[in-house]
């Protein structure tokens, strides 16, 4: 890709973006979620591999149907109150309908199966905006209209991702799939207390792009994608895997590591509604996801392929990648401490 067209994508990436999270017309907002995926779609088929191709092809018509349907939802509340503004949302057809829609963007289950093949089938650059950038603009519409959406269908879609997230996530030897499944998991967790609390949604959602851009940089770095490579990466770059370990086991929430933070006050805060059997499920079903977790970890720093040397070259790099997810790693394991700050912000 020319460095011009890559100018103009990402231009209109940010373009796309921006005017989804600063529209109060539903008509703008459903504009800037097209920006976005005619801009992603190149991005994603670049290589010219038929999986690439395949990827683009089904993340176009997911989000074709699902745009198609944001649409559908705000015309017809439109049609009954003659409202156009985002936050007056108040036909009860339109509030599932655009539950759903949302969700399909997303990718919640049980709408989720086309986000691991289409991350299979980019590269890892484009995978990190598809995991985090992309999930910017429906965030903030789900943010938007949180108080209107179905709080049943919610809590059932947010309970059933974590699931899928977690159990399908658990055979799997490619990389990509693997972050995809996890993906899944986190949205389980932001959109089950979204209704209750949807500042909490946004500061786990901040927080998972911190720690999945770290993750996905350094195995950029590494050039990892299957389970088998990632073994043989602790000799050639022992420091990049030593921060990735650290990354991982905040991703999957462990104290006291960063991760721990949004899981901790969004259990807290279910508690808090009377959602006892809800918590208990959802922070259950985390431990399924804290496998595959574990399991990375496991490959990246504690095997050794055989016939490997002791002389590890790579300790001190200075590049300024390396620098980028240092300084990354850092903020996704040392925010535990400003939680009480961040509480009272919540």
């Amino acid at each position: 890709m020319t460095p011009h067209a890559k100018l103009i994508f990402t231009t209109s990436l940010i373009m796309g973006t921006t005017i989804t999270i600063s529209s109060n017309h539903w008509i703008m907002a459903w504009a800037g979620l097209e920006i976005n995926t005619l801009a992603i779609l190149p991005m994603i088929s670049k290589s010219h591999h038929p999986r690439a191709i395949e990827a683009a092809t089904k993340y176009f018509l997911t989000q074709a149907a699902a745009s198609a349907l944001v649409l559908f939802a705000s015309m017809t509340n439109a049609w009954q109150t003659g409202q156009w503004d985002i936050t007056q949302l108040t036909n009860p057809t339109s509030c599932l309908i655009l539950t759903s829609a949302i969700a399909i963007k997303l990718g919640l289950a049980p709408f989720h199966f086309w986000f691991p093949e289409v991350l299979q089938g980019s590269p890892l650059t484009t995978g990190l905006l598809l995991s985090t950038v992309m999930k910017l603009p429906p965030v903030s519409l789900l943010f938007m209209t949180s108080q209107s959406l179905n709080q049943t269908l919610l809590t059932c879609m947010a309970i059933a991702s974590t699931a899928l997230g977690g159990w399908m996530g658990l055979n799997q030897t490619q990389i990509r799939k693997i972050l995809a499944f996890s993906s899944i998991s986190h949205l389980g967790w932001m959109t089950i207390i979204i209704s209750y609390n949807p500042k909490l949604t946004l500061l786990n959602f901040y927080l998972y792009v911190l720690m999945t851009t770290a993750v996905f940089m350094t195995l950029n770095s590494t050039k990892t994608l299957k389970l088998s490579t990632l073994m043989t990466t602790w000799t050639k770059a022992p420091a990049l895997n030593a921060m990735l370990l650290l990354t991982l086991l905040s991703l999957a929430g462990l104290p006291p590591l960063t991760g721990f933070l949004p899981k901790w006050l969004i259990i807290q805060e279910l508690t808090k509604q009377d959602m006892i059997l809800a918590a208990t499920t959802i922070s259950l079903l985390s431990l399924l996801s804290l496998f595959f977790y574990l399991r990375l970890a496991y490959c990246a720093t504690i095997t050794l392929p055989p016939h490997t040397t002791n002389h590890m070259k790579q300790w001190h790099t200075n590049s300024p990648t390396n620098t980028t997810i240092a300084i990354m790693t850092v903020a996704s394991t040392m925010l535990l401490p400003a939680s009480p700050m961040i509480s009272t912000m919540i």
